[in-house]
């Protein structure tokens, strides 16, 4: 199933817009849509338990789309 694209746009001039696909990684880890990813896969998914592609998506949902608190 084909994820969809989402383009962030950045704040800061000469950047590219930021691109990933949206719910990939919830498919990855399994998690149904709608419900929250349960915080035992997300960090396994941050520690790279689950691969390399998981732990990329797991850090960028936490720092760029998150981001600090």
């Amino acid at each position: 199933m084909k994820r969809k694209v989402v383009k962030l746009k950045v704040k800061k001039k000469g950047q590219k817009p930021i691109q990933f696909k949206e719910g990939a990684l919830r498919a990855q880890l399994g998690a149904k849509k709608g419900e929250k990813i349960p915080a035992g896969k997300m960090e396994a998914a941050k520690s790279g338990e689950l691969g390399s592609l998981a732990k990329k998506r797991a850090l960028f949902k936490e720092n760029v789309l998150i981001g600090k608190k």
